[in-house]
């Protein structure tokens, strides 16, 4: 562990490591919340697929969008005051998302929500990278990335059972109510930044730090790549999926929200190990290739599988293979930040999450678009009905996201789990 200047206890450290990934299962948890109530959303503001693509993906766009200035200010003025800040902010979003009376004021709650919770990710690795040792760094944003899995998880067949018992609305009410306990948790646990490291990042120019970051080939490569990585996960699991297990699969919406959060298991177990495998291993390209490639086989299986001849088994298993694939993006992080300076650590971090987030901004209405082009003017309860074609259809965009995905891969350079740039 760092040395800091006002020593701070192993203990403190690990529990305010463990503040920043209950903030990120959090995020997940509002994430993927819209992929199990797109039948009551499209009944209550009478939209259809391109509508709830629009308004579950509002939440990406700020996230996304966020990322570098949240970078900026977390190397500058700490996690801490920025965790606390979003967390009670986020509280009163919760609360508006729940008196939406209309789609367009939903909608920009949602996005306030994707914008505030953005914090957490880049705010819990600035802690990892603050006051733990270099050299647990991948290992330990695999365990951020298994924690934000649970929330994932969270937010699939329990959040569905909670919506059936209370209703979407009050769902919404003790998610702020959880955002409270975040904020005041982050205030009493989370340990000040070292003074020194802020001051130093305050007295470089913004622009030339995010010159420097956003115009290193390798850092665009870590994103574009992330892009890919997450696609599947954010875009498909994370609203697609469950619709498209009910309707061409006879699933029920529990069944298919439980057999998606095999995805949310795979990622959860393979981030640490996948991270702990590269830093054992001294290298990251490996990891990172077959990891994509993964992405891709599984996705074109899942796609492919005939659940109606009992094969629903198998239909989990590669879920949770996809899942595991997944789990290299924190080996993208990792080497991102070796190929940048330290001092940009957390500048990196939030442009390569830009990338990683961006995928459920970008795919999810796309996704949603393609379906409304290839609707046949079915409903049922007041929500369109897409049909298994348009399904295939728009989800073909996923493929060709993953082929890019794979051409980025190929040109990263191994850094060997070193610094390579001071």
């Amino acid at each position: 562990m760092n040395t800091l200047e006002n020593t701070v206890s192993p203990t403190r450290a690990i529990a305010a490591f463990v503040i920043g990934t209950l903030f990120f299962l959090y995020a997940f948890v509002q994430r993927v919340s819209p992929s199990v109530m797109t039948t009551e959303l499209m009944r209550e503001f009478s939209v259809g697929a391109s509508g709830i693509g629009l308004l579950s993906g509002m939440y990406f766009y700020t996230y996304a969008a966020l990322q570098l200035p949240v970078g900026l200010l977390v190397d500058r003025y700490g996690a801490r005051r920025l965790l606390v800040l979003s967390a009670t902010l986020c509280t009163l979003a919760c609360v508006g998302f729940a008196l939406s009376s209309s789609l367009w004021l939903a909608s920009i709650f949602r996005a306030l929500i994707g914008g505030l919770v953005a914090f957490a990710f880049v705010g819990t690795l600035a802690i990892a990278a603050e006051f733990f040792s270099r050299s647990r760094f991948a290992m330990l944003t695999g365990f951020l990335m298994a924690t934000g899995m649970l929330g994932a998880i969270a937010g699939q067949a329990p959040l569905r059972y909670l919506v059936e018992i209370v209703g979407w609305r009050n769902c919404f009410y003790i998610l702020a109510v959880a955002a409270a306990l975040l904020a005041v948790s982050s205030h009493l646990i989370i340990p000040a930044a070292k003074k020194h490291s802020v001051k130093s990042a305050v007295t470089e120019s913004v622009f030339i730090q995010i010159r420097q970051v956003i115009t290193n080939k390798q850092t665009i490569l870590c994103a574009v790549g992330g892009f890919g990585f997450a696609a599947t996960m954010l875009s498909f699991a994370g609203l697609w999926a469950v619709p498209w297990l009910t309707t061409t699969k006879g699933f029920t919406e529990v069944s298919a929200s439980s057999i998606v959060s095999w995805l949310f298991v795979g990622v959860m177990v393979g981030s640490p190990l996948l991270g702990w495998l590269s830093d054992f291993m001294t290298r990251r390209k490996p990891i990172l290739i077959i990891g994509i490639v993964s992405c891709l086989v599984t996705l074109l299986a899942i796609l492919n599988t005939d659940t109606n001849n009992g094969n629903t088994v198998l239909l989990g298993f590669l879920f949770f293979a996809h899942g595991i694939s997944t789990g290299g993006i924190v080996v993208l992080m990792g080497i991102s930040r070796e190929w940048n300076r330290t001092t940009h650590s957390a500048t990196t971090l939030g442009f390569v999450n830009m990338g990683v987030v961006g995928s459920g901004a970008v795919m999810q209405p796309v996704i949603g678009a393609l379906l409304d082009l290839n609707w046949s003017g079915q409903l049922h309860n007041g929500a369109r009905i897409y049909s298994a074609e348009a399904y295939a259809f728009a989800f073909q965009s996923l493929i060709a996201v993953l082929l890019v995905a794979i051409l980025c891969v190929l040109f990263i350079k191994e850094s060997h789990c070193e610094q390579q740039i001071h």
